[in-house]
């Protein structure tokens, strides 16, 4: 690889030496060198620098066919942390995690009333007091949701004196997925997300990507039927309308014996984990809704693969907590059969570990991200 210059105080070459001691776990200055394509003077003076900043440490040594043994680095995990709200329709969901995108404490509390600046900045205050979390390493909030509202961030970090992103939960789940995996700058990652919509994050280069208007991953309005059902975006087929959380429990409610035997009142998150654990219980006609919204899914998914030539996928959101290896093994196969590049690489899909809570963790990564490894596409708000 060419060696190339670039200034150490640089975000760019910064955020490149952070991004390859995350994914590396423990690497030498030497290996960095070879992994970046930067001098070593340049690694010296960067590493020197995080070091400094307590963002990376000498962990150990590995020996070298050269002489004396290599110093490894690695990310520093407790030397800050970053928090996350997600905002759900009825809970609100707190994370805090480590520089390794590591979770070292989560919340759930009810939402009482209508959120806004005042009632998130005491549950911030009340969190990291509960965690017992030293302020002056707390970088940032993180807040998403659909019910957030993008002129919140100026208050609340006015109220709590810390950076304030707000984040599409799609695309935070993606970037906590990334980092938390430790996946490397160097693959093309997506993460579809499963709730009462369809969202989908893309991390490219170890950023997200957010299109021209900050809106890259509206995956629920692709259509998959040009003349299907129609969609309030006023497209017509997509796949929102076929594969959503929503859309599996109108399905579900519109069969009565199915909607009778399995009480499919109260709230769509209710009902849909309803039919899921019924779908992965052995209920034929819960298995075939969930499964059928898999495969509507399935095609759409496929769609973006080809597109963007994604190299690997992750499933979360609440709709993948309980039935998730149904999706999961829909896509595989889906993938396996009719994915354009397919004969050249793999496309590895994982479901998430923690599907439920990805977009809160996400959103605190997005903090972690932004504190650490500047000069990666800023945020929109």
């Amino acid at each position: 690889m060419a060696r190339r210059e670039a200034p150490a105080a640089g975000p760019g070459s910064r955020a490149l030496v952070v991004d390859v001691v995350r994914s590396a776990v423990a690497v030498s200055r030497v290996e960095l060198a070879e992994l970046t394509g930067l001098t070593q003077p340049s690694i010296s003076l960067i590493v020197r620098d995080l070091i400094a900043d307590g963002v990376i440490l000498e962990s150990g040594s590995a020996d070298s066919v050269r002489g004396a043994p290599r110093k490894l680095l690695a990310i520093a995990p407790g030397s800050r942390f970053g928090i996350g709200f997600h905002l759900g329709p009825e809970t609100i969901t707190s994370v805090a995690v480590d520089l390794t995108g590591g979770v070292v404490g989560r919340e759930v509390v009810p939402l009482d009333g209508s959120p806004g600046p005042g009632l998130l900045a005491a549950r911030f205050d009340d969190f990291a007091a509960g965690l017992d979390l030293p302020r002056d390493r707390v970088e940032g909030l993180a807040v998403v949701g659909r019910r957030v509202e993008t002129e919140w961030a100026a208050a609340l970090s006015g109220r709590l004196g810390v950076p304030v992103v707000i984040e599409n939960d799609s695309a935070a789940a993606a970037l906590g997925e990334f980092w938390s995996r430790r996946v490397s700058r160097d693959q093309s990652f997506g993460c579809v997300y499963l709730s009462t919509g369809v969202g989908a994050g893309l991390v490219f280069g170890g950023a997200l990507f957010r299109g021209a208007s900050f809106d890259a991953g509206e995956l629920g309005h692709l259509s998959i039927a040009y003349d299907g059902r129609p969609c309030p975006c006023g497209n017509t087929g997509c796949v929102e309308r076929y594969a959503s959380m929503a859309a599996t429990v109108e399905a579900a409610r519109a069969d009565p014996g199915l909607s009778s035997r399995l009480r499919l009142g109260g709230s769509v998150s209710s009902a849909y984990d309803a039919v899921a654990r019924a779908a992965v219980s052995g209920d034929p006609a819960a298995f075939a809704l969930v499964d059928q919204a898999a495969a509507y899914l399935s095609v759409a998914v496929t769609s973006m693969v080809n597109l963007l030539d994604l190299g690997r996928l992750v499933l979360t959101g609440p709709g993948m907590a309980v039935a998730g290896s149904i999706y999961a093994r829909r896509l595989r196969t889906h993938l396996a059969a009719t994915a354009h590049a397919r004969h050249r690489h793999e496309i590895a899909v994982d479901l998430s570990a923690q599907p439920r809570d990805a977009a809160a963790i996400g959103a605190a990564a997005l903090v972690v991200q932004a504190s650490i490894a500047p000069g990666h596409t800023p945020s929109p708000r």
